[in-house]
């Protein structure tokens, strides 16, 4: 089972708390009176879901102990679940399933996604980011690494992650004209977009530092502390030929994002 550091995944809160506030604007709801947080991490997006609708009922529900335990030193009084999203089901009809860079860890949307949908209230709403960049150099020289090194025996098979589809197959899947659904009534209306985020970091061990929070979580908790340290490092050498530093000295990440609001 991955581990999380939530000191090292918050050390860009800003970068990743900003597309849970760009998802939040476009959920047509004025006042939910259940909402979930799925993938919650460390509360900063259920911190998001608060503040715009305080009288609500909201938990957040994560797997990791470790960033739940943040997440209750900030909010003792909330509700944390310390749960499996991959298989979470909610006692009553949610006005609000919300998802913040969580379910992308997760395989066989088409059966995932339909499920949450099927948990809403009338007019209640699912929304979900997720990272779309698996594609991207940062991404794939992980794998190439991971495949390459001397740890290639200790790391085979070991990324856990889903790459989300294309806008089209969510579409499909949460319409009933995608046949995923069986009762036809219930998504109303779907919106979908992208937005790739051009993220200025200091410099490519920024970058390295942002993955070490997110993507990297699976192959550096197969490793020694030793091996941590020489991939990290031969990672941090091959990043600075995929992203250049700009004339000021800092260097562009680019990162795209998907997001789903549907309405039943």
């Amino acid at each position: 089972m991955t581990t999380w550091d939530p000191t090292q995944y918050l050390k860009f809160s800003d970068y990743r708390t900003r597309p849970a506030m760009e998802l939040l604007a476009r959920i047509p709801l004025d006042s939910p009176k259940r909402a979930v947080d799925l993938g919650c991490g460390p509360g900063n997006s259920t911190e998001l879901l608060a503040q715009r609708w305080p009288d609500a009922f909201i938990r957040g529900v994560d797997n990791s102990k470790d960033m739940l335990d943040v997440a209750r030193r900030a909010h003792p009084d909330w509700i944390w679940e310390e749960s499996d999203i991959a298989s979470w089901i909610s006692d009553e009809p949610q006005d609000l399933i919300f998802s913040n860079a969580a379910l992308h860890w997760l395989p066989l949307h088409e059966i995932l996604l339909p499920r949450l949908a099927q948990q809403l209230s009338k007019g209640g709403v699912l929304a979900i980011q997720m990272p779309r960049n698996f594609q991207a150099p940062a991404h794939r020289l992980v794998r190439q690494i991971a495949e390459d090194g001397p740890w290639q025996g200790i790391l085979a098979g070991v990324a856990e992650w889903h790459p989300p589809l294309e806008p089209a197959e969510y579409y499909d899947i949460l319409s009933s004209a995608g046949g995923a659904i069986d009762t036809i009534d219930t998504i109303d209306t779907i919106d979908i977009w992208e937005t790739e985020y051009v993220q200025i970091m200091d410099s490519t061990a920024a970058i390295a530092e942002w993955i070490k929070g997110s993507t990297l979580r699976p192959f550096l908790d197969k490793l020694s502390d030793a091996q941590q340290h020489q991939f990290l490092a031969r990672y941090t050498e091959v990043l600075q030929f995929a992203y250049p530093l700009q004339p000021d000295g800092r260097v562009l990440f680019p990162f795209k994002r998907i997001f789903i609001v549907a309405q039943r």
